[in-house]
C-alpha cells in the first residue's frame, strides 16, 4: 500500500522548487537579453538597491562607473533575476533551520538541506563573479550549472519529504545503471549547453541538419574548448571566433544525439519492465526539449524559444531525477521485503523444528 502522509517541510521544499524554475528562467532571459552586466556592480545595481532612475541616482551611477552607462531595462532584467535567487535562497535557508529543528524526528532528511544550504551560497559567489569577472564564460556556465544543481537537490528533497513510496516490482540493477547513466549523461550536455550560451554559439549554425550547408564545417576545438581564457576582457558577446563557436555549437548537436539515443533506450527498458507513466513522461520531456531544440536553429535563436529550451532542460533532469529516485526507492523497499520475508521464514522454520520433538513424543505415547 502506498503511503501519502507526507513529512513536514514537503510543502516548502515543493514551493522551494517552483521558485528555482523560474530563478532558471530569468536567468536564461537575464543571458538571452544580453543583461548580464546590466549592473556593473553586485549585489546592488550601480550602488543602489535598485536600478537608478532620478536624475541625482543617474549622475551618481555616470560618475562611479563612467565605462558602464546606465541601460534601464537590462538594469531590472538582471535586478529582478537577483531579487528572485535572493527569496530562494532564504527558503532554502529556512528549510536548513528546519531541518536541523526536527534531525531527531524519524524520517527527517539533514544532510540533504545543508548541502543545499551550502550550494546556494556558493551560488552566491558564483552571481557576484559572474558581474565582476565580467561574463568570464567558466564562471558563468558554472553558475548556470549550480543552478541545475540547486534544482535537482531540491526536488529531491520534496521527493523525500512527500513521503510516496512506490509498489515493490522486481527491477533490475542494469535499469538502474542505466538510468544513472543517463542523468550523467543529461548534467554533462547541459553543460554543454551552458559552454554555448557562455561563449554565443547558438547561431554559430543557422541551418540543419548540416551547418554551414556542410556536414563537417571548419570547427576550431582547441580554442572552443580552452578552459583557461583570459581574465579581464569583457565578454559580453563573446571573444571567440567562428570556428571556435562552431565547434562548441556543433558539440552541442552530437551530444543531444546522444542523449536522444539514451533515453530512447531507458523508455523503452523502463516501459519493459513496468514503468509505462515514467517512460511516457521522459519521452514526452525529451520530445518537447528536441523541437525547441531544432526550433532555435531554424528561427535563429527566438527569445521566447530560447527560453523554454532552459526550462525544457530542466524538466528532462527533473524527470531523470523521479527516475532515478523512483527506481532507488523500489530497490531499496524490494530488499527491505525480502529481508522482512527471509527472517519471517527463518521463524516459521524455528517455530516448526521446537513443534516437531513435542509431535514425536506423543505417538511414542
Amino acid at each position: 500500500m502506498t503511503e501519502r502522509t507526507t513529512r513536514p517541510g514537503y510543502r516548502l521544499a515543493l514551493f522551494a522548487t517552483l521558485l528555482a524554475v523560474v530563478v532558471i528562467l530569468l536567468g536564461a532571459y537575464t543571458r538571452l537579453t544580453h543583461a548580464g552586466l546590466g549592473c556593473p556592480d553586485w549585489p546592488g545595481c550601480y550602488g543602489f538597491i535598485g536600478v537608478p532612475q532620478s536624475e541625482a541616482q543617474l549622475a551618481h551611477a555616470e560618475a562611479r562607473f563612467p565605462e558602464a552607462p546606465v541601460e534601464a531595462q537590462k538594469g531590472w532584467n538582471e535586478m529582478v533575476h537577483r531579487y528572485f535567487a535572493g527569496a530562494l535562497g532564504l527558503v532554502i535557508f529556512g528549510l536548513a533551520v528546519q531541518a536541523l529543528r526536527r534531525r531527531d524526528e524519524p524520517g527527517q532528511p539533514l544532510k540533504l538541506p545543508l548541502l543545499l544550504l551550502g550550494v546556494v551560497i556558493a551560488q552566491a559567489a558564483f552571481g557576484m563573479w559572474t558581474v565582476t569577472l565580467k561574463l568570464w564564460p567558466q564562471v558563468v556556465t558554472a553558475h548556470l550549472l549550480g543552478g541545475f544543481t540547486t534544482l535537482a537537490l531540491l526536488f529531491l528533497l520534496t521527493l523525500r519529504l512527500s513521503a510516496a513510496l512506490p509498489a515493490l516490482p522486481s527491477i533490475s540493477r542494469r535499469l538502474r545503471l542505466l538510468a544513472g547513466g543517463a542523468l550523467l549523461l543529461v548534467i554533462g550536455q547541459i553543460a554543454l549547453g551552458g559552454w554555448v550560451s557562455s561563449n554565443y554559439a547558438a547561431v554559430a549554425c543557422v541551418d540543419l541538419p548540416t551547418c554551414h550547408g556542410e556536414w563537417l564545417p571548419a570547427m576550431d576545438f582547441a580554442n572552443g574548448f580552452h578552459l583557461t581564457q583570459h581574465i579581464g576582457p569583457n565578454y559580453l558577446g563573446g571573444q571567440l571566433d567562428s570556428d571556435a563557436r562552431t565547434a562548441i555549437h556543433m558539440s552541442h548537436r552530437i551530444g543531444a544525439l546522444l542523449v536522444t539515443l539514451v533515453l530512447l533506450v531507458l523508455a523503452w527498458r523502463l516501459r519493459a519492465a513496468g514503468q509505462g507513466r515514467p517512460a511516457a513522461l521522459l519521452l514526452l520531456a525529451l520530445a518537447a526539449q528536441v523541437s525547441l531544440g531544432i526550433s532555435n536553429v531554424l528561427l535563429h535563436l527566438p527569445l521566447a524559444v530560447a527560453v523554454a529550451h532552459n526550462g525544457g532542460g530542466a524538466a528532462l533532469l527533473l524527470v531523470l531525477v523521479l527516475i532515478n529516485y523512483r527506481l532507488r526507492t523500489v530497490s531499496v523497499g524490494a530488499r527491505r521485503a525480502a529481508q522482512s520475508s527471509a527472517r519471517e521464514s527463518c521463524a516459521a522454520d524455528g517455530s516448526r523444528a521446537e513443534l516437531a520433538p513435542t509431535g514425536l513424543a506423543q505417538v511414542g505415547k
